[in-house]
């Protein structure tokens, strides 16, 4: 049997300096999608009605903030958001970049 080997993925390169806010998949596992956001302003209020949606934190910090209050994550720190919660996206500082991971069909509702 003739197998493809897998790619390996750079963060480093994939999270490449920019302005503004970027979220592209860098990886597919089963039915769900790894993304790399790099953000140097917010992303808008939304929520997800059919997904959870996982958060880990590798350059910077970032808020989530929620209608009840924010959390602040650092390198390392994860969280998991259930579907339906309303939810917004920040840096903490001039740059922010984490991953995250949901369901490849996620809908993204903004508010």
């Amino acid at each position: 049997m003739n197998q493809t080997l897998p790619k390996i993925i750079s963060l480093k390169v994939e999270a490449s300096p920019l302005n503004g806010y970027d979220n592209h998949p860098i990886a597919a596992i089963n039915d769900h999608v790894v993304r790399i956001a790099t953000m140097s302003e917010p992303y808008h209020w939304h929520f997800h009605p059919n997904s959870d949606e996982t958060f880990l934190v590798i350059e910077g910090e970032l808020a989530i903030d929620f209608e009840g209050g924010s959390m602040q994550l650092g390198p390392g720190q994860m969280i998991t958001v259930p579907r339906g919660m309303v939810h917004r996206t920040r840096p903490v500082g001039a740059r922010s970049v984490n991953l995250t991971f949901e369901l490849a069909q996620s809908e993204s509702v903004s508010v």
